[in-house]
């Protein structure tokens, strides 16, 4: 039996409670050696919690599941998804517990989940539940730089060692990840839904999901139709943020959709290198579904899906349900397609007013130069920079063909570019593919500092700092094709 945490800590259990169609109480596997290995303070403490607490004995066992605080029910939970294009009916939390819902110091309700806490019902094939410490970090530190960078984001609070052994390809030390996010509903969550409980049980998800997250859709003439809505804007915003960033999530399976709009689940991602279109890092997308350029239609893809199971929501009828949905649906291309051209005026500090007739010739040409010529997508744009301040050496260096960018560049600095909005949209610094896995695997070998190191450089992204050079530097080109894998 667990012992109580300090009441200063509580979770309810809202999901568990309404849902238990939807879940599976469970329990996290007893750490056999924990140990802390690294703690995100400040969103500790943005949840009200405190972080010398969370440091001590009680506090680690507490972030491991192994020690509930009053009102945890953990449970796994069960959802479906479609898996590069197949259905598989019967996915869930393998690997993972929701403990609970938080209130956190604005009063917005947050899910504290945890990752690599044990084999679940749902665990498939010979899954062991468990999770190795490289993955965890990766997750941690991605998932922190994007919200650095303004990106909607689950959050990361503790990766914690279990002492275990976790074997892969060889063993490697176990470790466990205690995340936040508004919540763990997913598109495979409704699917799962719409597959076990119908209609009734639609309704009710939906409900939830309207009262979680889009609160003012439940005043709308049609309150289920605007909910779908609503995330079609949601998801539209977000990936054109991870498309003007260069993030490649790599899994965009319906299970791994957010109903939230926030980036959840970093498996095998990465950040885009040279600008490559076709980009695909994550080994098992052996036919590029996933890539980079791909994003976008593979989002919409998702929301259709999510729209099949919400049809006898938006009508009786069905034909006229049908044509609801893809009324709603019809919106994600344009929205995507302005805030896309939004952030990329940003990036080239062009003002918004700009006509498209004048600023897209300029953006489009650039992505052609940029993808030509193999240029290193966050380093050219930072540069600018300093061409928009009457320096362009910088940024002609970094094009590695300075004679095929002066034209465009002349072109670009007539039209008075704002070097103060750029700076605002392009960072120094990301999570560089090749500076992450020398940090995990020294991290496996038990030197944590190069992990510590990348995380202030990538939690402060638009601030240059001396010191910090190597985090604004492309890869090597001895570096080579750059391979990810899910962790699992």
């Amino acid at each position: 039996m667990s012992a109580p945490a300090p009441p200063d800590i509580s979770l309810s259990h809202r999901f568990a409670q309404e849902f238990p169609e939807l879940s599976i109480p469970w329990s996290a596997e007893e750490a056999t050696a924990p140990r802390l290995v690294v703690l995100n303070k400040t969103l500790a403490r943005h949840l009200g919690m405190d972080p010398a607490h969370l440091k001590s004995p009680d506090g680690v066992r507490l972030l491991l599941g192994n020690r509930l605080p009053p009102g945890a029910t953990p449970v796994a939970q069960g959802y479906s998804g479609h898996q590069f294009g197949s259905y598989s009916p019967r996915l869930g939390d393998g690997r993972a517990l929701l403990l609970g819902e938080h209130t956190d110091a604005e009063g917005q309700l947050r899910d504290i989940h945890l990752k690599g806490s044990g084999r679940t019902p749902f665990a498939r094939g010979g899954a062991d539940g468990q999770a190795a410490l490289g993955p965890m970090l990766r997750e941690y530190v991605i998932s922190e730089a994007m919200h650095a960078l303004g990106i909607p984001t689950s959050r990361s609070l503790a990766v914690l060692a279990t002492g275990q052994s976790v074997q892969r390809e060889k063993p490697l030390p176990g470790a466990v990840l205690t995340r936040m996010a508004t919540s763990h509903l997913r598109v495979g969550s409704f699917q799962y839904a719409h597959a076990a409980g119908g209609n009734e049980l639609i309704r009710r998800l939906a409900d939830h999901a309207i009262a979680r997250h889009y609160p003012e859709a439940a005043t709308a003439e049609n309150p289920h139709l605007a909910l779908f809505a609503s995330m079609v804007s949601a998801q539209a915003q977000v990936v054109a943020q991870w498309m003007l960033i260069g993030f490649v999530h790599g899994v965009m399976n319906t299970d791994n959709m957010a109903i939230s709009g926030e980036t959840i689940d970093y498996g095998p991602c990465a950040f885009m290198d040279t600008f490559d279109p076709a980009a695909v890092y994550s080994s098992i997308d052996q036919g590029g579904r996933y890539a980079y350029r791909n994003q976008p239609a593979i989002a919409e893809w998702n929301l259709a899906r999510f729209a099949e199971t919400m049809l006898p929501l938006f009508d009786d009828d069905v034909e006229q349900a049908v044509t609801l949905a893809q009324e709603a649906l019809g919106a994600f291309r344009p929205e995507y397609g302005k805030a896309w051209l939004r952030g990329m005026k940003n990036k080239l500090g062009l003002p918004q007013d700009l006509d498209d007739e004048v600023s897209s010739p300029v953006i489009n040409d650039l992505l052609t130069l940029l993808q030509e010529h193999s240029v290193d997508y966050t380093s050219f744009f930072r540069a600018l920079n300093h061409a928009a301040r009457g320096d362009a050496e910088p940024v002609r260096t970094k094009s590695g063909s300075p004679e095929a960018f002066d034209a465009w560049l002349d072109g670009w600095r007539s039209l008075g570019p704002s070097a103060e909005q750029m700076g605002r949209a392009n960072p120094a610094y990301i999570p560089r593919n090749h500076l992450v896995e020398e940090a995990l695997q020294a991290a496996t070998e038990g030197d944590i500092a190069p992990f510590y190191r990348l995380l202030e450089a990538v939690t402060e992204p638009f601030h240059e700092r001396e010191g910090f050079a190597q985090y604004a530097s492309a890869a090597p080109v001895s570096y080579g094709p750059y391979r990810t894998y899910c962790g699992t």
